[in-house]
């Protein structure tokens, strides 16, 4: 008979004595299991002592999270957090400072414990390491000169301490004085060579600028891009982490006025040169949290378009009007600008309407009226200019033999200008903030100072010769321009390094190729709707279905890791599950980072029977989607969240690293409980499969023998000479 579900059997250490293996009735208040081991061993003062993990983290056990306590856990009796955080505020302020250090250490390792925290701020131990980073004493100052490897230990437990107290968001950033951030600050240039100290500063420096409009403030006074700049040029890629943060921290919180100065002053510095040097084409793999960060760089750059997207031209403001001046002027000034002042009004306006006209403009009389929608508002326009400057002949090109051709069949130059400026926008998101989980930066974007720009000269070109490829009237126009955000979403996927390979990609997606494409797809999800295709399909989904369902089930068993977001990204810590072989029980636990390959079961310390889950529940119905306001805000964060809640009140908490994986975990969470698989992946791979099946059984294979296992694999040749790179 199985042990009632309340009782948790576990073994609970105690230096100097054997483990004792104990029974803990999880109805019983905590301190009277306590005072039952601690008579056990006849200890007095039962409240002095807490029960924690014996694990890596050492966590205490508290009333909130003893449902967590797993059968054949490994618990610690030790004295309690209230105690240990007394102690250690003595200890860290020991006049020995071996005693010191060590105490720093232990403090630091503690701190990750947010019940430990709570204990240590109450004493006021925040203030108390601010004071010792603030202090600058003659007794550090020595012991920087005498014993620098000493010191730079003890400075690195401090603020390692500090970090992770912080990161329980008990104490308000608020809270800290200019002397403080004058010292962290300092400790940029100062320990730029101790990578645990430079590593720490640049993560409580991101933190204050994020967490407090009064802080960022002090911070952008203390810290300038250029202190900034040589942690980028250098070999570790965790600094240089770090490093862009704080540059994307100070740029998010930047007041809009000052948004632009900031990016002037990175231009001038030439960070986009130093990130692509010896960030994006260093010998070296960029990591997820490398690329996130350069994602946010690429979002909050491209955002700074959103100004002139959002601003409608004003028909009545001459510089603006200068500038589809300019633009006829480029195209038309051999043939069309006349000597003299001499014609008549009316005869000059005719010209115009016709120069307009010639360019693409709606509205021939008065073009600026084409500007008046948002967005893309004045951004087309900036773009047009730009590619008349710099891209002359292929502008002068497309005007002139757009001129030539019939009025159905010519290109508007203006209208498709707008409306592709517009797409681009869309396609990458300007005017949205930067998502908390994304890494989906594009190298190319770094090898130009004007990258939207010149973006838009590849892409206005590309639309130029579709336009033509598929003969197009200006009835077509809307059936164009999903012909160009095809070919353009298809060539930024490949990632192509840059503008260059992106107009390569592009030529070799020409209206032919696009058509294969799609005929291709076509041919493959056919739906055939002929009753008898009907009904054999309704024969075979479910054994289809059946398939799926063991495909998600593997992949469980087979497991994966996942992400614990936290406020400060860069200190993610990872977790690990994964379904045992038999389908009834989850095994799940921390790791220090993200593994390669599979995580063995017996690495995984915690278990949830798959009987004892009551429900999966996805997005804002997620318990931790509820609690944290910022990810609530989150749209992709939302759609890539689920939890598995049991028992009474217990959850286990995800948040998938794609949405494959959050479409497979789903689909086989649903799959245990016997419900139905109802993710955009199972339909898919449904209609994939199906297809696939009544293909095969529609195949004329009379007098055929369908083998009944597959054929062997066969064995690898003896060398590779015939590989080649077609790149």
């Amino acid at each position: 008979m199985p042990p009632p579900a309340d009782i948790v059997k576990v073994a609970i250490e105690w230096p100097g004595a054997f483990p004792k293996l104990m029974e803990i009735d999880q109805k019983k208040p905590l301190s009277s299991i306590i005072k039952e081991v601690c008579d056990g061993w006849s200890l007095a003062n039962h409240d002095q002592y807490a029960l924690q993990h014996a694990d890596s983290s050492n966590f205490y056990i508290t009333e909130k999270n003893r449902n967590e306590i797993k059968n054949g856990a490994i618990l610690r009796l030790t004295t309690s957090p209230a105690q240990n955080a007394q102690q250690l505020h003595e200890r860290i302020q020991s006049s020995s400072m071996d005693a010191k250090l060590e105490a720093l250490k232990d403090l630091a390792n503690y701190s990750r414990d947010v019940t430990f925290a709570q204990e240590f701020i109450n004493l006021d131990g925040i203030s108390l390491l601010t004071q010792m980073v603030e202090s600058g004493t003659e007794r550090y100052q020595k012991l920087q000169k005498i014993m620098k490897p000493c010191f730079g230990d003890m400075l690195s437990f401090t603020l390692t301490a500090f970090v992770e107290l912080m990161d329980h968001g008990i104490v308000s950033w608020d809270t800290f004085s200019v002397a403080f951030i004058k010292k962290i600050a300092s400790y940029v240039n100062k320990f730029a060579s101790d990578i645990s100290i430079l590593q720490r500063s640049l993560a409580i420096l991101e933190s204050m600028v994020l967490n407090s409009h009064d802080l960022y403030q002090k911070v952008a006074q203390e810290i300038t891009i250029g202190q900034l700049i040589p942690h980028l040029q250098g070999t570790d890629q965790e600094i240089q982490t770090y490093t862009i943060a704080v540059i994307n921290a100070l740029f998010l919180k930047a007041p809009d006025d000052k948004r632009q100065e900031m990016a002037n002053i990175l231009a001038q510095k030439q960070l986009r040169l130093i990130i692509l040097t010896h960030v994006i084409r260093a010998q070296r793999a960029i990591n997820n949290e490398m690329a996130h960060q350069l994602y946010v760089l690429q979002v909050l750059t491209f955002n700074l378009l959103e100004d002139r997207m959002m601003t409608k031209m004003d028909p009545q403001d001459q510089a603006q009007r200068d500038i589809i001046f300019e633009l006829r002027r480029i195209a038309f000034d051999a043939e069309s600008e006349p000597n003299n002042s001499s014609g008549s009004i009316e005869k000059r306006k005719s010209m115009y309407t016709r120069d307009y006209k010639k360019l693409g403009f709606i509205n021939h009389v008065n073009p600026a009226m084409d500007f008046t929608q948002t967005p893309p508002g004045m951004l087309a326009l900036d773009n047009m200019l730009y590619f008349a400057k710099h891209h002359q002949d292929a502008y002068i090109r497309i005007v002139l033999e757009n001129s030539s051709r019939e009025d159905k069949h010519e290109c508007p130059f203006g209208r498709s200008s707008i409306e592709l400026t517009k797409m681009l926008c869309e396609i990458l998101k300007v005017g949205e903030l930067p998502s908390e989980t994304c890494n989906d930066f594009h190298p190319m974007f770094f090898t130009h100072d004007r990258s939207f720009e010149e973006f838009f000269c590849i892409c206005i070109q590309l639309l130029n010769k579709t336009w033509k490829e598929m003969r197009a009237t200006s009835e077509d126009f809307n059936k164009v321009m999903q012909v160009v955000k095809e070919q353009i979403m298809r060539a930024l996927t490949t990632k192509p390094s840059s503008l260059d390979q992106f107009k390569s990609k592009l030529q070799n997606l020409s209206y032919t190729e696009i058509l294969k494409i799609r005929q291709s797809e076509r041919m493959n999800q056919e739906d055939f709707q002929s009753r008898p295709i009907l009904e054999l399909k309704e024969k075979i989904q479910p054994e289809i279905l059946e398939l799926i369902k063991q495909q998600r089930l593997n992949r469980l068993v087979e497991g994966t890791c996942f992400r614990k977001l936290n406020s400060r990204r860069r200190q993610d810590k990872f977790w690990y599950c994964r379904l045992s072989p038999n389908h009834k029980v989850l095994h799940y636990g921390d790791l220090e980072e993200s593994p390669q390959g599979e995580v063995p079961h017996d690495s995984l310390q915690d278990k949830l029977p798959v009987a004892d889950i009551k429900a999966v529940v996805t997005g804002k119905d997620c318990p931790h989607m509820k609690e944290k306001g910022a990810l609530k805000q989150n749209k992709e964060v939302l759609e890539l969240a689920f939890s598995i809640l049991y028992d009474s009140s217990g959850q286990l908490n995800f948040i998938a690293p794609d949405k494959h994986e959050y479409c497979v975990w789903t689909d086989g969470l649903n799959a245990l409980l016997g419900k139905d698989m109802l993710s955009d992946l199972t339909r898919n791979d449904l209609d994939t499969l199906l297809s696939m099946e009544i293909k095969l059984r529609l195949l004329d294979l009379e007098n055929i023998q369908i083998p009944d296992a597959p054929p062997p694999i066969p064995k690898e040749p003896s060398n590779y000479d015939f590989v080649y790179d077609c790149n």
